[in-house]
């Protein structure tokens, strides 16, 4: 029996996951479990650096799920990265997850509990109308008065999640009591290997700002233009949608092209910055530093450190 059912391949954004994931996917007979927030979301293909399905060289999972705009969420995705991480294993087919969103990596490896909630509830409903008619600090100061714990961890302009907190209470549940078992670190899958890509900083923003150039000659600004006319603006504009919203104004003829190229630069560089500082907060990760690198010689180092881990386990 092989030691792990479950390789987790993480990192910042252009740091080289996908290709070194294929690569090691094909070596050990795997699928790939995508763990991108952005990639569940048909149409949205140059702009979230989605692998074209003929070149993909194993099946993928998990990406192509739903249409933008459709509300998803880290909750609804551990269902459906769930369910295709039990139907590999089923098979005995190892998974390769793939990802640069944290709260989806945790999602589907680790033993979290997400609260009901996750599509429009009734009680959502009426606090979404409370907001808009009394404010969010109407709505931050009764969070204060009944879960102050909760209150505490949120800050008063995200109304957003004070809106989310109350909605919790309506369940009988709290925000703070979430977040601190959300910090608890366990896996749901025991057999699971954590690999971390890094590169050096300035080789790092070096392949952000190629990666952008990159998606703009491959027709970024065509895609982002085709689902403006399918009257996604809400959706493009989101804070998520780093590489879309920027472009929203241009098209609009309210900012130059060149202007919202290097604000995605800068915008995807930040990303990247909190994308390191979330997975530098998992002692699990077991890190490599692919500076030098080819994709070939980095998926050599991530296969020796499977081999060499399975020794160990």
């Amino acid at each position: 029996m092989r030691a792990y059912d479950i390789i987790g391949i993480l990192g910042p954004t252009a740091v080289g996951k996908s290709v070194v994931s294929d690569l090691v996917a094909v070596a050990l007979d795997a699928e790939i479990v995508s763990a991108d927030s952005m990639q569940v979301y048909r149409g949205m293909d140059v702009g979230t650096a989605k692998t074209p399905p003929a070149e993909r060289p194993v099946p993928y999972h998990c990406v192509d799920l739903v249409d933008p705009g459709t509300p998803y969420s880290a909750a609804l995705y551990q269902r459906d990265a769930r369910a295709a991480i039990d139907a590999l294993l089923a098979r005995n087919t190892p998974a390769v997850v793939v990802g640069g969103t944290g709260l989806y990596v945790r999602a589907a490896l680790d033993d979290m509990e997400f609260p009901a909630g996750d599509t429009l509830s009734p009680a959502r409903e009426r606090l979404e109308a409370r907001l808009a008619e009394e404010g969010g600090d109407a709505l931050y100061a009764e969070l204060d008065r009944l879960d102050p714990a909760s209150a505490a961890l949120l800050h008063p302009n995200n109304a957003r999640r004070v809106v989310r907190a109350l909605e919790m209470l309506a369940e009988g549940t709290s925000y703070a009591t979430q977040a601190a078992g959300f910090r608890e670190r366990g896996f749901h899958y025991p057999r699971t290997l954590l690999v971390g890509l890094t590169v050096d900083r300035d080789e790092l923003y070096r392949r952000v700002d190629a990666r952008v150039d990159a998606m703009i000659e491959s027709g970024l600004v065509e895609e982002v233009r085709e689902l403006l006319e399918t009257g996604l603006s809400s959706a493009l504009t989101a804070t998520q949608a780093i590489g879309y919203k920027e472009l929203v104004p241009a098209l609009a003829g309210e900012s130059g092209l060149s202007e919202a190229i290097d604000t995605i630069k800068r915008s995807t560089r930040r990303y990247a910055k909190r994308q390191l500082t979330w997975f530098r907060g998992d002692s699990r990760i077991k890190w490599i530093d692919v500076t030098g690198l080819s994709a070939t010689q980095a998926a050599g180092r991530v296969l020796d450190l499977v081999e060499s881990s399975e020794h160990d386990a």
